[in-house]
């Protein structure tokens, strides 16, 4: 197949985050299996207008504030004289609305919606204009087949009115290769691993508001926060506000090799956002053999299973967050039944399978396509 991928960034934008993950794992994996993909994403300081990653031919246009506009414009200049068999919409951000001006078959993805949670992440103009088109979604993409990342992303599009049977939930993945899938040795003092970007959405505020509580009980316990963002001045300021700075870490980007170093020695890894499309920071934690505490939210739900893999706390309740925490800490029972089970947990979800799904996704959206 030949396949026109369009999506806000490529996975070298400093900005990625894991759509772009999603992205490059999934269709990278196509590539190998004999298909051509062609990424149109938007340009960035230092970037190459056009290179070729891990067999994925990126064509880099316009910039973050106006690829909206451009992607359509590149359409109609160069992409629909390239015999594409297939175009996929990579839903998010502000979507581009395919189906308005691309004659082939589409496929759409879809990780999760904004909804409110723009409006805290942006402001409420910023996001009243991201809600603006959110809202075109169902009438645009009524008949696009669209693939979800979990459960909760479809019953949130259904909720908006896309049809349920356009609708195949294609889970997140994980490269086991890249990860031991084994607990490891503990650090000496209880150790909370908070890891992913520093977003006002991630809702990081919350461990660090629940942190004087676990230290009454623990005192020696460490928060490592693993990420960098540009909610980190905001959090900074909070550590300083309850004084616990000898109780928290910013450790900021690191390589994979040193996430999984730092995870596999951690007792715990929290996930405090308020939504996410999967929450593949969760699966990713449990390949190290560590258990999860996370917020009940959409998609992080999903990718936890209760008891086995961790536990679930209701969003925003850091007395429940800390209670959950200090209950794992305290209970080495526990806490080893949830690491082994986090193990067994994560080796279902793997990036090859997520990719057998797509491609046979593609080709039957094609199929149909020509059939009607």
């Amino acid at each position: 197949m030949r396949i026109l991928v369009f999506n806000w960034q490529d996975r070298l934008h400093p900005l990625s985050g894991g759509a772009e993950t999603h992205l490059h794992e999934i269709f990278s994996r196509m590539v190998a299996a004999g298909d051509h993909v062609t990424l149109v994403s938007c340009g960035f300081e230092g970037a190459s207008p056009r290179e070729t990653l891990d067999g994925i031919d990126v064509h880099r246009i316009g910039s973050r504030s106006t690829y909206n506009y451009a992607a359509p414009l590149w359409w109609w200049r160069h992409g629909r004289h390239l015999g594409f068999d297939v175009v996929v919409d990579d839903i998010n951000k502000l979507p581009i609305m395919t189906p308005l001006f691309v004659h082939r078959p589409i496929v759409g993805i879809i990780h999760h919606l904004f909804g409110e949670s723009i409006v805290l992440e942006a402001g409420r103009v910023v996001g009243a204009y991201v809600q603006a088109f959110e809202r075109r979604i169902p009438r645009v993409y009524r008949r696009t087949p669209i693939a979800v990342v979990s459960e909760s992303t479809r019953q949130e599009c259904i909720d908006i009115g896309l049809p349920a049977d356009n609708l195949h939930v294609i889970y997140n993945g994980i490269d086991t290769s890249s990860f031991p899938m084994s607990v490891g040795t503990k650090a000496t003092v209880p150790t909370i691993t908070s890891f992913g970007r520093l977003k006002r959405y991630k809702s990081v505020d919350h461990i660090i508001e629940a942190m004087p509580m676990i230290l009454e009980q623990i005192p020696d316990v460490r928060l490592e926060i693993i990420g960098k963002g540009d909610d980190q001045p905001f959090l900074a300021s909070r550590v300083a506000a309850l004084g616990i700075e000898a109780s928290v870490e910013f450790v900021g980007f690191v390589s994979n090799d040193e996430k999984v170093r730092r995870l596999q020695r951690s007792h715990v890894m929290v996930n405090t956002s308020m939504k996410e499309g999967w929450g593949i920071t969760n699966l990713e934690a449990n390949a190290c053999g560590v258990p999860v505490v996370s917020a009940d939210a959409p998609g992080l739900r999903d990718s936890v299973r209760t008891g086995v893999s961790g536990l679930l706390y209701p969003y925003g309740d850091t007395g429940v967050l800390a209670s959950t925490i200090i209950r794992v800490l305290h209970d080495p029972e526990l806490r080893q039944h949830l690491s082994e089970g986090a193990i067994s947990w994560a080796s279902k979800f793997t990036w090859d399978h997520s990719a057998e799904q797509m491609r046979a996704l593609c080709a039957s959206t094609i199929t149909s396509w020509h059939e009607t």
